[in-house]
């Protein structure tokens, strides 16, 4: 098979002129980086799509924003959920800058505690975590300084 028809036959969602593109997301979390973003509230083009074959995961899901740029604190939450994501800042077409997302060093308003008794389950107190252990993913609370720990973790 000649390879300018492999490339028609991979193309699967149309490209963007400028914007963003979120790839490597595990299909399983799409819906919760769409809502850690708050992408229900953009404007501009959203596509999205789920369970498309990767090497590295199996099934992959990816998001495409057109005109929406992302601060790195922003597109660093959605680590939490999806590790291995990409980010791909799109210009006139071309992919001009590829990066991996990290772990923050806080995550505020994302997670709920696990602790049953802490203020923040209880009150209308934002929730506010230190990082401790990016892998596995441990977070400390501010308030009550208990651990949640990666298999713990409920998001918001």
């Amino acid at each position: 098979m000649p390879d300018s028809l492999k490339k028609k036959l991979k193309l699967k969602v149309s490209a963007i002129n400028n914007g963003t593109v979120i790839d490597h997301i595990p299909s399983e979390n799409l819906f919760k980086v769409i809502s850690i973003l708050g992408l229900q509230n953009v404007k501009s083009q959203i596509t999205f799509g789920a369970n498309f074959e990767s090497e590295k995961l199996g099934s992959k899901a990816i998001i495409k924003l057109s005109d929406v740029f992302f601060e790195d604190d922003e597109i660093n939450k959605i680590s939490l959920i999806a590790r291995n994501a990409k980010l791909n800042i799109i210009r006139d077409y071309e992919v001009v800058e590829k990066r991996v997302v990290e772990v923050p060093d806080k995550v505020i308003g994302i997670v709920k505690c696990f602790n049953p008794k802490c203020i923040t389950n209880n009150e209308e107190i934002t929730t506010h975590f230190t990082v401790i252990s990016k892998n596995p993913l441990d977070l400390k609370c501010k308030y009550c300084e208990k651990i949640t720990h990666e298999d713990q973790m409920v998001i918001k």
